[in-house]
């Protein structure tokens, strides 16, 4: 009897050792080719243009074209541009307001910035006064830069390495500083200065408004290639934990509370058509990466300069969508159980 039961388990134990494998190729199969599908299919997509209103953005390759997939189990997939490295610009924001929410907890966030969606531009002035700079939205100009101002350290320096940090660590290697873009934003940042001074008198600034707001001017101009920002995105569809380095970025808590700001204003005026189409959290930026993570799954970041009206990257919104849809894998698609 002993025997026979030893047999059973040791044919099912190699059952499932053989069975293993075979998913595991198929899934990377069916990720290899809708990422080279979707890279054949949009190449050569000429919609949209680069940002304009940062000077140094204007000069950007627009035919940077670079896709990465990594999977929660550390799998990394690319195709296209993997060198060319551009400013992250607000996709930054996710990841500072991930380490607000972590270094204090999720109410901390919504009583001193909100994380409704404000309805307006992504740099209304309109939404603070309204509002009297309350439900200003971690992922809008405002909010965000209301949150380099809460994260902590003794003085600017302190808060840059921090942030900075955060970054790194998501990305899963040391990041570093575009200087020229940089500078190009601090030289003509006036309207976020007019901002952080609007949101000081209404009490919603932290931190002296001046320092914050080049603190955040740096943090948009963190230089990232596209393999870079799928790392990232990985790691917020791993929970907080790096699946390539295995580090632990931010708890899973802290990702629980992001995920659904990204879902709901991760796109600027475009964010409802976006989730409606993917069903993904995302992030975009005016350097022309957008990040999307599929929970549990894979997180995907897509490189290309040229933007759409609403300030998002054409063949990124077009490719992530493909494969999205080619992958099955929209969070809101649902088989019924008959």
């Amino acid at each position: 009897m002993k025997k026979n039961i030893s047999k059973a388990i040791l044919l099912l134990t190699l059952l499932a050792f053989i069975g293993t494998p075979v998913l595991k190729a198929q899934t990377k199969e069916q990720i290899e080719k809708a990422l080279n599908e979707a890279y054949e299919k949009f190449k050569n997509l000429k919609e949209g243009k680069n940002a304009d209103y940062i000077k140094e953005l204007a000069s950007v390759d627009p035919n940077i074209y670079g896709i990465a997939i990594v999977t929660t189990d550390g799998q990394v997939y690319t195709k296209g541009d993997l060198k060319s490295a551009v400013s992250i610009q607000s996709i930054s924001k996710v990841f500072t307001m991930a380490k607000v929410i972590e270094e204090n907890n999720p109410k901390f966030i919504m009583d001193k910035i909100g994380v409704d969606a404000t309805g307006m531009r992504f740099n209304s002035i309109v939404a603070v006064e309204m509002q009297k700079g309350k439900e200003i939205n971690p992922l809008v100009n405002p909010g965000a830069i209301a949150s380099t101002s809460l994260i902590k350290g003794a003085d600017s320096a302190a808060k840059w390495k921090s942030i900075l940090q955060v970054h790194s660590d998501f990305a899963g290697r040391q990041l570093s500083l575009d200087m020229p873009v940089y500078i190009s934003e601090a030289g003509d940042n006036l309207r976020n200065q007019a901002i952080a001074h609007l949101l000081y008198a209404y009490g919603r600034m932290y931190f002296d408004p001046v320092q914050s707001t080049d603190i955040y001017t740096k943090q948009c101009a963190i230089s990232v290639n596209a393999k870079d920002l799928a790392v990232m995105a990985g790691t917020l569809a791993n929970g907080g934990v790096n699946p390539v380095t295995k580090k632990v970025c931010v708890s899973s808590e802290t990702v629980k509370y992001v995920l659904p700001v990204m879902a709901t204003a991760g796109l600027y005026d475009d964010s409802g058509q976006w989730l409606y189409a993917t069903g993904a959290p995302a992030k975009s930026g005016v350097g022309g990466g957008i990040i999307a993570v599929v929970p549990g799954k894979f997180g995907i970041a897509v490189i290309s300069p040229p933007l759409t009206p609403a300030g998002n990257s054409a063949k990124a919104i077009q490719t992530i969508k493909y494969i999205i849809e080619q992958l099955g894998v929209n969070p809101y698609q649902i088989t019924p159980k008959k």
